[in-house]
């Protein structure tokens, strides 16, 4: 779930704040390794504490229930809600390179999108389970395609039609676009939400965590150093689809409609991930008496936890038709 759909967007939200390509690029590198201390900080606590529920399990125990009352309500109104409303967006974004729409129709293509894969995971895991995994594939053909293409094809001059205002390259635009950053390496902890469920959870989830770490750090450094050998800095600073752009001064408009798509797949991949966990940590708090009860009903048929899986798409839906893409990532970094 770290590779969804903001690594194909949030590199224009970093570049505003930082004036030179070589800071772009230790931005991202820090961010990797930011992620990494907190992914060892979580391979441990899951280890130690091998429950469904995650970062919930972990402040509840080590804390106390308030604690966890807070981070899992903090998740359902701003956080996880949150992440799924932005990378909604993010593909009714790109969903409007092939069908021009106005602002309304990219919030109600993204509201359609949680709501269709909330029912999918309303029916059953083992079908959301199919269909992200039929869609991860999708993202690493997209990173792949993007990385070959970029180092070994000839780009076409790219023509700027509204720069953004260089960053004076301070400190403070420097913490800001970690504040961006992160955000792009959101969802690592996500492992951890099904540990109660995994085999061997002392092993493979710190193994999950740190391979995943390395590799999507890796991924990311190389997508960048791409978008800034392609385009020039103000065309990263404005773009509002920068996968798509950068395939286009590579291969015309023909590759630019390729590389939508597969951010659209890559977008619906993670977005399946992130809805299917999320109900499992209110189900968990519902059972504690942390939450109404009546979010850990489980779906007698499907053996889903249908609703917590409504109530979470039922904002998260509020959050995508009222937020643009910028609020929304700003209010999940920050909360988080």
């Amino acid at each position: 779930t770290i590779i969804g759909a903001s690594i194909f967007v949030q590199p224009s939200e970093i570049a505003r704040h930082l004036d030179s390509p070589a800071q772009i690029m230790l931005a991202w590198i820090v961010c990797g390794a930011l992620t990494l201390f907190g992914a060892l900080v979580c391979a441990e606590l899951a280890s130690a504490f091998p429950e469904t529920g995650g970062l919930y399990v972990f402040l509840r125990d080590a804390f106390s229930p308030l604690a966890g009352f807070l981070w899992g309500w903090a998740m359902f109104w701003t956080m996880h809600s949150g992440i799924i409303a932005a990378i909604a967006v993010v593909f009714a974004r790109y969903t409007a390179f092939f069908f021009p729409v106005g602002d309304l129709g990219v919030r109600a293509i993204a509201v359609a999108a949680i709501l269709a894969l909330s029912a999918l995971n309303y029916f059953g895991v083992r079908a959301g389970s199919r269909v992200q995994t039929a869609f991860t594939c999708a993202k690493l053909v997209a990173i792949a395609a993007i990385v070959v293409l970029g180092f070994a094809l000839p780009h076409a001059p790219v023509e700027v039609a509204a720069a953004a205002a260089p960053a004076a390259g301070t400190v403070r635009d420097f913490l800001l676009a970690l504040v961006a950053g992160l955000f792009a390496y959101g969802g690592w902890h996500m492992v951890t939400y099904t540990a109660g469920e995994t085999k061997m959870p002392a092993r493979t989830i710190p193994f999950a965590l740190l391979t995943g770490v390395g590799i999507v750090t890796t991924a990311y450094v190389a997508l960048n150093l791409v978008y800034l050998r392609v385009l020039p800095l103000e065309a990263v600073r404005s773009s509002t689809r920068i996968a798509a752009d950068a395939a286009d001064a590579l291969g015309g408009r023909s590759g630019s409609a390729v590389m939508a798509a597969l951010v659209m797949m890559s977008s619906i991949g993670g977005l399946t991930g992130i809805v299917l966990t999320g109900p499992r940590v209110y189900y968990s708090m519902a059972q504690d008496g942390l939450a109404p009860r009546w979010l850990a009903r489980v779906h007698p048929v499907h053996r889903t936890p249908s609703n917590a899986i409504l109530a979470q798409a039922a904002w998260a839906s509020v959050l995508a038709a009222s937020g643009a893409y910028r609020q929304l990532f700003t209010r999940v970094i920050y909360t988080e």
